[in-house]
């Protein structure tokens, strides 16, 4: 009999239902094994012996010790498995000592002897002391100890030979939990903190212990064992190894099950996020470095990127709308693109169509996949908690679930795709400053440069051919385990799993993504913000503004893009779309925002008592190419001007993969020029919303741009 068992028979008692009773008779009957049981007022009663063995209403009394999975001590595979290397190779080596004296043999059988074995003195035949004194001679320790292993091998076998010291939970089992307690409270106020040095902790650590508890003396760990003690707190409360934002968040985690949305198909969930980028970009008007903002809509189920967009310095509401706009209605690819990496139009994949090519010629495709989102997963900045975006959602029958506070793991799969655009695309590129000032190197921008609208074709092309086609180790099928799935693959997945695609019905959606504004006809046309537009499609509506009927049925939905406010956008009685024109949107060669022309009127107010809005966008135009832009403000504005399109209606530039895009290749294969040195020379520090507003003095500007210009025409 071992340990682990003992004797159920006539005479063993139990505690049934809270009393004691003892089996007096067994009976073996056709329906299984059944035993007479005997309470202490000498009741009998039968049951089944299955139902007594497994039943949460009885439990047996042992009669003798023995293991039991109740006991304090650790199985013997937690045991071995806690060692390290060499602590498990002595233990290994010690058992095979003990197995010599007890058999004789170093492999515990006499059918497994190596050579010379059995030695003489550790003979079967000599007394077991005789090998106990043997051994210890061999070993240089006392018989009272090689007694002690062998006492310990016949209990626990290996783990009966493990080390107290090695047994110790987590490096903390000789530590006073008083103690422990204290460095606890310690770590978790620095969580919000700068990183403290672990001798300062020390300190602080002694100092609440005797605080804390002043009538109990609590003894004070040496020097060294504390520094052992707070290393393995570390892993716990990580406050010392890693960076402060990490600590942050591994100290907000949550403490129970991680939850998480299970999508079932593609569109059901489509997550957005905004990040910095980890590479400076050139402004084509100011010619300076600035700082880049991509903002990306992804499908959760498929990892597809259905929408991105690259902004300077910041991320504003309408880009936002942008972004979500393409997963409507994605951009078509350039002719330059590979034929693998272009979706059809229409969204479907290629694998579901039967000789799509042999009915319609030749596919034109787009850049992404095309779905309609049923849920918008975002964070709490302000672009996507805004009315206007709130507003896109509402009307296109999306609902908005904003991700818990600081929780960067409700959006994973988006975080997952800024990474390794990073690590695989972004530090291969010029311009790569790292993810951190500490990773920076000497002078990033003294290479080879993208603008801003480049370095957006750049990660649109890299996603769709590279990104999109490459297995991901997050995409599978739990019925598949083993198929490697790319997005492109999850999609056509998905779309065979479900049977269907949310589609968008209205071609005409990209107006439902704009601001919308309520005006009244006037003989002149609409005026908003002291603008005035005008178009054919209003001359059945002019004598409407006079006429003797309420506010609100005189006044006219128009929607407006505040990126270009030189046209704008009217839905007739017939539910046709019409383009009204600025009447200064002739003399512009670009597009001009709402906020820039507010800021031109300002400026020409300054100069002249009665200025209307051709003067003050001269004025504006000249003040930028004079390089005068003296705030964050209007370099923000002069970049958003120097965009080459709108935020709804982006072209796409022909690029290739990483270092063999086009792009990038055009610029890493240019020779060394002058224009970069006198970029150079205008080199500023990093800017951001939060930065100071001022550049340099009048003269440096002047003297830097006609440098710059003179090296460019050269």
């Amino acid at each position: 009999m071992n340990g682990a068992g003992t004797r159920l028979g006539v005479g063993t008692h139990f505690r049934l239902d809270g009393e004691t009773v003892e089996v007096v008779e067994f009976a073996s009957l056709a329906t299984g094994m059944e035993v007479v049981l005997k309470d202490g007022r000498d009741r009998l009663a039968r049951m089944s012996l299955r139902e007594l063995l497994t039943s949460d209403r009885a439990e047996l009394i042992h009669d003798r010790a023995g293991r039991s999975s109740t006991d304090d001590e650790d199985p013997a595979a937690v045991v071995l498995n806690r060692l390290t290397k060499d602590e498990k190779k002595d233990v290994l080596e010690r058992a095979e000592h003990v197995r010599e004296v007890l058999t004789g043999y170093r492999s515990g059988s006499e059918d497994l002897p190596r050579p010379d074995e059995p030695c003489p003195q550790y003979a079967p035949g000599l007394p077991l002391r005789a090998r106990y004194e043997a051994k210890a001679a061999e070993l240089g320790v006392t018989e009272r100890t090689v007694r002690r292993w062998a006492r310990a091998f016949r209990e626990l076998g290996e783990a009966g030979l493990v080390p107290k010291t090695a047994q110790a939970d987590s490096g903390l089992g000789n530590a006073d939990p008083r103690w422990v307690e204290a460095a606890e409270e310690v770590l978790k106020e620095y969580e919000e903190e700068s990183r403290p040095s672990v001798k300062v902790v020390l300190e602080e650590v002694e100092a609440r212990v005797r605080t804390k508890f002043k009538l109990v003396k609590v003894p004070v760990p040496p020097r060294t064992t504390a520094y052992r003690w707070m290393q393995e707190l570390e892993r716990r409360h990580p406050t010392f190894r890693l960076s402060t934002q990490r600590n942050r968040d591994i100290a907000d985690r949550p403490k129970g099950v991680y939850g998480k949305l299970r999508p079932t198909r593609p569109g059901e969930y489509v997550l957005m996020d905004t990040t910095r980028l980890d590479v400076f970009a050139l402004d084509p008007v100011t010619l300076r470095w600035m700082q880049a903002e991509l903002t990306v809509a992804m499908d959760w189920y498929t990892r597809c990127i259905v929408g991105l967009r690259v902004t300077p310095v910041s991320t504003k509401a309408i880009d936002a709308a942008a972004v979500l706009y393409q997963a409507y209605r994605p951009q078509p690819v350039p002719e330059s693109w590979p034929r693998e990496a272009a979706w059809p139009e229409h969204g479907i994949p290629r694998g579901v169509l039967v000789e799509a090519e042999a009915v319609h010629g030749p596919l034109t495709g787009v850049w992404g996949p095309k779905v309609a989102p049923e849920t918008l997963i975002v964070d709490h900045g302000k672009i996507y908690l805004s009315a206007h975006l709130t507003s896109v959602c509402r009307r296109m029958g999306i609902s908005v679930q904003p991700a818990r506070l600081r929780t960067g793991r409700d959006k994973g799969p988006v975080e997952r795709y800024f990474r390794t655009l990073r690590e695989d695309l972004l530090q291969r590129l010029p311009g790569y400053k790292g993810p951190d000032i500490h990773s920076r190197g000497l002078n990033p921008e003294k290479d080879a440069f993208f603008f801003h609208h480049e370095l957006e074709a750049i990660i649109r092309e890299w996603t769709a051919v590279t990104y999109h086609r490459r297995p991901h180790a997050g995409l599978l099928d739990p019925y598949l385990p083993k198929v490697e799935l790319s997005p492109a693959a999850m999609f056509e997945h998905g779309l065979a799993r479900a049977g269907y695609i949310e589609v968008p019905r209205d071609p005409h959606l990209a107006y439902e993504f704009l601001d919308v504004t309520m005006r009244t006809v006037q003989h002149y046309g609409v005026e908003i913000n002291g603008r005035r537009y005008n178009g054919g499609c209003l001359d059945g509506l002019r004598d409407m503004a006079g006429a003797d009927i309420d506010l609100d049925k005189r006044r006219l939905p128009f929607f407006a893009d505040p990126d270009d406010v030189t046209r704008i956008y009217f839905r007739d009685q017939e539910r046709v779309w019409h383009t009204l024109q600025w009447e200064h949107a002739p003399s512009l060669a670009m597009p001009l925002s709402e906020e820039a022309l507010q800021f031109a009127r300002r400026l020409a107010a300054k100069e002249y008592t009665y200025p209307d809005d051709r003067l003050a966008i001269a004025l504006l135009l000249k003040r930028w190419n004079l390089g005068l832009g003296t705030s964050l403000v209007e370099r923000r504005m002069a970049l958003r001007l120097s965009r080459e399109q709108v935020a709804l209606d982006l072209p796409e530039q022909p690029t290739d993969d990483v270092r063999s895009l086009p792009s990038v290749a055009r610029v890493l294969s240019l020779p060394e020029q002058p224009a970069p040195s006198a970029i150079e020379v205008a080199r500023e520090p990093e800017a951001g919303d939060d930065d100071a507003d001022g550049l340099e003095e009048l003269e440096e500007e002047l003297d830097f741009y006609a440098t710059a210009l003179k090296d460019i025409d050269d």
